[in-house]
């Protein structure tokens, strides 16, 4: 921004009420724009000209169809990922500046948009399509981009140093955002001005139309605020194909300090959490584990193709860049005169160790890890006891496949909490 002397944020009046199929670069063709110019557009008059207009006397349900995943509730006020990758209210539906009985949807591509708009105006200059968001921990509304074309979105300080010799390592600023927000100041949500000119920053106009805002967007594996409270069990999902990306094993360790979290019983800490960071050594487990199954399974009169079929469920082990194996430690644990009560106690440690279990997959998740949490290693426990070198006393509770989901788990299959439910 060190290279303008002067910004001037022009509105761009008299465009009337936009109606689908109103070509949006012809109704801005009176705006006087100059080389360098960036013009910035409301989202909802691009909506309403690309036919983004619903009849939705019930609101909840365009929003529940825009939604890609819900991040947090409250009351009627739902915080909403849409597939553009935005986490803003409702979805971005708004029935505000549009006629009664009906919403306003995001366009479908922001920044399909943009490209369209900046073609038809012409020459060089920028087009960034806005839209109002709240921020966390902020009280208020701003617009920020949602769509953007000819328009360097980010500007890169890391690595540089400041003026007084300090070096940058954090400090990415969100120009297209920026540039946004300052539009708003002369459009305002009633002034009736969807359009202004942002007039001094043709040093930000690019030649191409660039990346949109798709820089602007951070990932799911970089999002520490992923997951809100209320979605944040929901989180937790099977993965058993794995990308080569590596897992970070700090990540990893976040997640056992929220497994030992659980609610344990006599003040005990019965988990233990093995990390198998070393490829040979998860290879060395998964063999003798597959032989001991092997001999299980011929015991059991099973025939060699069967045996085959059977053994390649363990590739989600195999194939996994990043195993965990948990196991049940019983220190501290009461000894009674009788195995009903022995049973019980071992029970309950068994429930304790289940609840870090599920806290540590939990945490994984909200780490933008993957997992899958396979019962093998307790059917084989002297052979993982033997390739760990673990105590005895250790009883290895299954193993959890860790790494970075290939795909987007699929949908859950609906269930109905009343169904598990008794009352009395």
């Amino acid at each position: 921004m060190s290279e303008a002397t002067r910004i001037e944020v022009i509105p761009v009046t008299g465009i009337g009420e936009v109606r689908p199929g109103d070509d949006v670069a012809s109704l801005l063709a009176g705006a006087g724009l100059l080389d360098g110019d960036i013009v910035v557009v409301t989202s909802k008059i691009v909506s309403k000209a690309e036919g983004r207009v619903r009849q939705a006397p019930d609101r909840t349900q365009a929003i529940l169809d825009e939604t890609e995943r819900v991040v947090a509730r409250r009351g009627d006020t739902v915080i909403s990922q849409t597939r553009h990758g935005f986490v803003m209210a409702a979805a971005g539906v708004d029935a505000s500046n549009t006629e009664q009985g009906t919403v306003l949807l995001l366009p479908e591509d922001s920044d399909a948009s943009a490209r369209r708009i900046r073609a038809g105006l012409g020459g060089r200059v920028g087009v960034i399509v806005s839209d109002t968001f709240g921020r966390p921990w902020r009280n208020g509304l701003t617009d920020v981009a949602i769509g953007a074309a000819g328009v360097l979105p980010l500007d890169d300080y890391r690595g540089t140093s400041d003026s007084y010799g300090n070096q940058l390592s954090a400090t990415v600023t969100a120009l297209a955002d920026e540039i946004a927000s300052a539009a708003e100041l002369v459009k305002g949500k009633l002034a009736g001005v969807p359009v202004a000119i942002v007039r001094g920053l043709a040093h930000l106009v690019t030649e191409d139309d660039g990346p949109g805002v798709r820089p602007l967007v951070r990932g799911a594996d970089d999002d520490l605020f992923r997951y809100g409270s209320r979605d944040v069990v929901f989180a937790r999902r099977t993965i058993r194909e794995f990308s080569e990306r590596p897992v970070d094993p700090e990540a990893v360790r976040r997640a056992v300090a929220a497994g030992i979290a659980a609610p344990a019983p006599h003040h005990t800490t019965p988990w233990r959490f093995v990390l198998l960071e070393s490829p040979q050594t998860r290879t060395k487990l998964l063999d003798a584990m597959r032989e001991a199954w092997i001999a299980d399974l011929r015991g059991d009169g099973f025939s060699e193709q069967s045996i085959a079929k059977r053994i390649k469920r363990g590739d989600v082990l195999r194939n996994a860049p990043y195993l965990v194996v948990p196991c049940l430690v019983m220190e501290g644990s009461h000894t009674y005169r009788d195995d009903r009560r022995n049973a019980s106690e071992r029970e309950m440690f068994i429930v304790a160790t289940g609840a870090g279990v599920e806290n540590f997959l939990i945490q994984l998740a909200v780490e933008g890890l993957g997992s899958a949490w396979v019962s093998s290693t307790m059917f084989c426990r002297p052979v993982v006891r033997e390739v760990l070198d673990l105590p005895e006393s250790w009883d290895p509770m299954g193993c959890v496949a860790v790494g970075h989901a290939a795909a987007p788990p699929r949908d859950r299959a609906p269930r109905d909490p009343a169904d598990f439910i008794v009352t009395r």
